[in-house]
């Protein structure tokens, strides 16, 4: 029976499939229907009434919206019956309307606008209900620092409560009352922080007219503009939007279609993504330290690269290759960080290359690739939120680390999808959760082993999987078998029975991926925990199916691509290994030097190896491990033990300021090149903004570096570096910018330019033939709790920040929002220790002590405390512990011991 019927819509004859609505029909085939209320696939509530049609053989007028395609139905959308009667509803809409267009941030972008002028309509022929004031005093509610809704400009549409309820999911904006009465109960007003709302500004995207917008579209006309598509520079999602330009100046940014995000956007990509570009403390010239005063002075680039070459080959002769390293930078583009760790591979000589992944997700690059074959995310981001049975989530926040994520869960939760959250705190998300597991901090292969053995016992396991496509399975059987619920539910401090149901729940369920993030990796068994995560899912046979598998949510935009282009001491560009023969010949035959066949120092090990005189010389380009390394007083000693460190940022950071030569670099909205996001999809960034001072695109700087100390390296463009990138690299060898911009963003491996990318790893059969199931005991985190430091803490993300606040911070929106750094304590520990809410407290380690503002409640369990590692006035990684991973080399910044007190 064929799903296709066939209408006509003025006089057109079209094939539509069964189901679709008249408004949709019309809109497939670029026929204008008007709508003010209309949302595809968000909204079709027809409050508007402007999409009336006539339908043959029916009396009266049908919403476009709402009505279903019948076999036959004979529509017409324009009759000067029609004309009418939107011309009527119009005049009615208008008459409660603020008509002072002229000064209405929305003139020339208003939808209300344009169809009251396609259909001649008149608010003089009606008396409206409402007093209309004009008086922005009286109507406006723009407490918010971003956001503002002017009721006299509300047309009850209710297109802001619909996206903001199915959407963004997060149900703070409501409608009220019903008939002319109807208004929209604002959230902008001064309980802007503690009303629920995010501020991401998805419902002003999808205001007809100015009653809900963006206070910035005051600055300019919608006819001023020109647009730019590019990637968000913040969280791993990879977010797509346009800049909107004023001429040479981003003055706002505006939501796509994009892949991973579908329109939305969180408050950092649609509010702090170009202030910072913009900031009046950009580096814009190179700086050369001083030896006489200690002061940094002004350099030209020639005499700036001319020296940092000549000190790198003087160290290099004196002490040999392995005295120097080089770090990329996870915020860069793909191209500034192929050739960073080309020019440490080819220049210094050595494999002493890394990126922030070491201290992030290096554990699953390790965990994932020994289980699996490949260190990434198995599937996408679409494919793991929407429509599944289950979804296990370990460790990880996504509604504040990945907000545009933590939007498409709760979409699913809505929807009916089961949520199992394993998490140490109250994460907003516990709130629809079916299951909590609210595990102490550091028990996460405990936990892991104790679903596994409840899974086996019960014979819920995939047996033809496991038969066909793992081995290892009777070793991990023999391990998980001593993991009791009892056990287990004593080492992780949690219910047994929760977890033989959590066990049930995702064991049983059809399609259920496993979502984890930090909560999982930053420990010093992190890499074991992510194989107990692998191990989880490969017993069931999740792998390599739609809605299921293994899926780390990587933390900055672009940490995936900084490991897809080698930077990292064991890998050439796609993970590629340096001890292996025949892959080190490829490379020397392609870069026409000798290299290195010895693995280098992990960027956790270079700073000891600093310390003890093995480090002499270190480039660092675009990261701050001053602030964002555990044990900061570790990191300093380590950076004064250098006989010369060169930094290459936007801005003089901490780091910056122990840095013989600072070299300024260039903003994602100043380049053209690539990020490569969660999904392992490679996505366009482009250039935007013109440079200013002496700023040089990074890749012409490294270029210059290469040149200037050797070896011969011919300019390229990003462009081209792409495409020697995808040279040396089987799973880019079908990438190119041409191509992406043709296309869009495409998922690695595309092995050649005809192939359309790989959603889902592990299709088929894992990428290592078999997945290795790796059995793990748990093992109680490095430093735990005593009488002196009693309390655990553990370190993390908020939704308004990330990480070293380099570029939020300098949005004053942002600072607004959350400006100081906290500590979240159990209320019950802080009756004990009189510790009261919005209290400025001590926190003390072994390492140090630093103060934070006291949050206190039901948050995070007694003996737990918990703080973002974003502020400055709480730098909280003075305190925090740099034990090891043994595999990875991660450090454990989700468990050290601290001692909490009153000033």
């Amino acid at each position: 029976m064929s799903d296709k019927i066939n209408v006509v819509i003025n006089g057109l004859s079209i094939e539509v499939d069964k189901g679709t609505t008249i408004l949709d029909a019309a809109q497939e085939n670029d026929i204008e229907i008007p709508t003010l209320c209309y949302l595809v696939g968000v909204s079709d509530v027809g409050m508007c009434r402007l999409c009336m049609v006539e339908v043959e053989g029916y009396d009266s007028f049908l919403p476009a919206c709402r009505t279903k395609c019948i076999d036959g139905m004979v529509i017409t959308t324009e009759s000067d019956t029609l004309t009418e009667y939107r011309r009527e509803i119009l005049n009615l809409i208008l008459a409660n309307h603020n008509l002072q267009c002229m000064s209405c941030p929305a003139n020339g972008a208003c939808k209300l606008q344009q169809f009251s002028n396609q259909y001649k309509a008149d608010k003089s022929v009606y008396q409206g209900s409402r007093i209309i004031t004009g008086d922005p005093a009286v109507s406006v509610s723009d407490d918010n620092p971003y956001i503002a809704f002017d009721s006299e400009k509300c047309i009850q549409c209710q297109r802001c409560v619909n996206v903001c309820h199915n959407i963004s999911c997060n149900g703070v904006l409501t409608g009220e009352r019903c008939g002319n009465k109807t208004t929209v109960l604002p959230v902008f007003g001064k309980d802007y922080k503690t009303n629920g709302c995010e501020s991401c500004g998805n419902c002003t995207s999808v205001c007809p007219t100015g009653a809900l917008y963006l206070k910035r579209k005051k600055t300019y006309r919608s006819w001023e503009t020109t647009r730019v598509l590019t990637t968000c520079p913040h969280c791993a999602t990879g977010c797509q939007f346009n800049f909107v330009m004023k001429g040479d100046k981003i003055v706002d940014v505006e939501t796509v279609d994009g892949p991973a995000n579908h329109r939305r956007l969180c408050v950092k990509g649609r509010s702090g993504s170009f202030d910072f570009v913009y900031s009046k403390d950009r580096l814009t010239k190179p700086l050369i330290r001083d030896k006489a005063t200690g002061e940094f002075r002004e350099a030209s680039w020639y005499e700036a690269i001319s020296y940092t070459a000549r000190r790198f080959m003087e160290i290099k002769e004196s002490y040999g290759p392995d005295s120097l390293a080089g770090f990329a930078c996870s915020r860069s583009a793909n191209e500034d960080i192929y050739m960073v760790q080309k020019m440490v591979r080819t220049c210094f000589g050595t494999n002493n290359t890394d990126n922030c992944a070491r201290v992030c997700h290096s554990a699953t690059v390790a965990g994932l690739a020994k289980t699996l074959g490949s260190g990434a995310m198995t599937n996408p981001i679409a494919d793991i939120t929407n429509g599944v049975d289950c979804i296990l989530l370990v460790g990880s926040n996504p509604e504040e680390a990945h907000p545009v994520i933590g939007m498409r869960i709760r979409k699913a939760v809505k929807n009916g999808t089961r949520l199992i959250v394993v998490d140490p705190r109250d994460i907003g998300l516990t709130k629809s959760a079916d299951i909590h597991l609210k595990l102490r901090p550091g028990t996460n292969v405990a936990f892991a082993n104790g679903m596994m053995h409840v899974m086996i016992k019960e014979d819920l396991v995939d047996h033809d999987y496991i038969d066909n496509f793992t081995e290892g399975f009777e070793e991990l059987k023999k391990l998980v078998e001593d993991y009791t619920p009892e056990k287990v539910a004593e080492i992780c401090h949690i219910d047994p029975d929760q977890l033989v149901e959590a066990a049930r729940m995702y064991a049983t369920a059809e399609k259920a991926p496993i979502i984890y993030c930090l909560g999982v990796t930053e420990h010093s068994s992190g890499s074991e925990g992510v194989m107990c995560m692998a191990d989880m899912a490969a017993i069931c046979g999740k792998i390599g199916k739609s809605g299921c598998g293994v899926n780390p949510l990587r933390g900055q935009n672009n940490v995936q691509g900084a490991c897809d282009m080698g930077a990292l001491p064991t890998d050439y560009p796609g993970y590629q290994k340096v001890d292996d023969p025949e892959v080190q010949k490829k490379f020397e035959e392609a870069w026409g030097v000798k290299l290195s066949p010895v693995p280098g120092l992990k960027a956790t090990d270079v700073f000891p190896a600093a310390i003890e005189g093995k480090i002499k010389g270190l480039y660092i380009c675009g990261e701050d491990p001053v602030v964002s390394d555990p044990d900061t007083h570790h990191i300093q000693k380590a950076l004064e033990s250098l006989d010369f460190l060169v930094v290459q940022d936007l801005f003089m950071t901490k780091t910056a300021k122990y840095a013989d030569v600072v070299l300024p670099g260039i903003s994602y909205a100043e380049k053209e090149g690539t990020f490569s996001n969660t999904e392992r999809r490679v996505q366009r960034i482009r250039k935007a903004v013109t440079l200013r001072g002496d700023m040089r695109p990074d890749t012409d700087i490294i270029i210059d570096l290469m040149n200037a100390m050797g070896y011969k390296q011919e300019f390229m463009t990003p462009a081209q570096i792409m495409d020697e990138i995808a040279s040396v690299t089987p799973s880019f060898h079908g990438i190119s910018h041409e191509r992406l911009d043709r296309e869009g963003g495409i998922q690695w491996p595309c092995p050649d330019k005809d192939h359309p990318g790989t959603p889902i790893l592990h299709v088929g059969k894992p990428v290592r033939g078999r997945v290795l199931l790796y059995p793990a005991a748990y093992r109680p985190s490095q430093e735990l709790p005593d009488e002196e430091y009693p309390f655990i803490l553990s370190t993390g993300r908020i939704l308004y920040h990330y990480n070293a606040t380099a570029m939020t911070s300098r949005s004053a929106g942002l600072v607004d929002l959350a400006g100081e750094g906290f500590i979240e304590i159990n209320y019950r520990d802080a009756d004990r220790l009189g510790i009261q809410n919005g209290e400025r407290i001590r926190v003390s380690s072994r390492r140090g002590e630093i103060t934070a503002t006291a949050h206190v409640g039901r948050k995070v369990s007694e003996g737990e405390t918990w703080m973002p590692f974003h502020f400055e006035d709480s730098p909280v990684n003075i305190i925090t512990n740099a034990a090891l991973d043994d595999i990875a080399r991660i450090p454990e910044y989700k468990v050290c011991a601290v001692q909490i007190s009153r000033l």
